[in-house]
């Protein structure tokens, strides 16, 4: 009897591999690449003639690299990088590293790749979805942040971290599948924020901030590939994002309608 329950179990463990499997492959078909996997490249200053620029980093994967915008200006560095400048009255300059495809493995290059004399005032990372898909235990992923944090800090740079969005929100892949990877980015997302708190960091949580909309709205906050953040999709990730990354700068407040608004401490999103 107790043999015959054991190979009921295994038998039923191996064709929830397969079924969620044959989702993986069909969710991979389904979203396909229509963005291609070249993103913008925004690399300027804006509102160049307002003053010493604040320097503004991005690292990490496709959605810090903008991928799904369909103008640059579209791109989160760049809704960023506006609405740093208008809400300081500074020039920003915007240094793009992140790269389409990027786990959390890669931030170790992204971070060398920093010319030398550069010293961000603020460095903003997004990653984590592509750990999430492609199995890296969270053990790993958290420990190749947590190491950026660190050199970034070393490098006088404030670390602003947009945790791992929550993939659950991902209409396109089925169940059980997309509850499990939803799951599965909320485990990370958490270790994520721990990992940058301990490293002297700031975490933004994009999957409450920003996750219900792209839950409620997905037509306007997703792009093409129905996996990407649009345009729209962006700006509320910029919004999410904007008031850690102001508070991150000295002194921590912001310009609103002429007076000087303090901004809540940093972390505290």
């Amino acid at each position: 009897m107790v043999a015959a329950v054991g190979v009921v179990a295994a038998t039923a463990v191996v064709g929830v591999r397969q079924l969620l499997r044959a989702q993986a492959r069909a969710a991979r078909t389904a979203i396909g690449k229509p963005l291609g996997e070249q993103a913008f490249h925004p690399d300027r200053t804006y509102r160049r003639k307002h003053g010493r620029p604040v320097t503004l980093v991005l690292l990490g994967d496709s959605i810090a690299a903008g991928l799904g915008a369909t103008r640059q200006r579209h791109t989160l560095g760049v809704q960023l990088a506006k609405r740093v400048g208008k809400a300081t009255g500074r020039a920003v300059r915007l240094v793009p590293l992140a790269e389409v495809g990027a786990e959390s493995s890669w931030l170790a290059r992204q971070v060398d790749s920093l010319a030398d004399d550069l010293v961000p005032d603020v460095a903003v990372v997004i990653v984590g979805g592509n750990d999430v898909t492609h199995r890296v235990r969270v053990a790993d992923s958290v420990a190749s942040l947590e190491d950026a944090v660190l050199a970034l800090r070393e490098r006088g740079a404030e670390v602003v971290v947009g945790t791992c969005p929550d993939l659950g929100a991902l209409a396109l892949v089925r169940q059980p599948l997309r509850r499990l990877a939803g799951q599965a980015s909320r485990r990370l997302a958490a270790a994520q924020r721990d990992a940058t708190i301990r490293s002297g960091g700031h975490p933004v949580s994009l999957g409450d901030l920003a996750g219900p909309r792209f839950v409620t709205e997905p037509e306007e906050m997703f792009a093409l590939d129905r996996f990407h953040p649009s345009g729209a999709g962006y700006r509320r990730l910029a919004r999410a994002l904007l008031p850690t990354v102001l508070a991150c700068l000295d002194p921590p407040q912001q310009a609103r309608g002429g007076r000087l608004v303090v901004v809540p401490a940093a972390g505290q999103v």
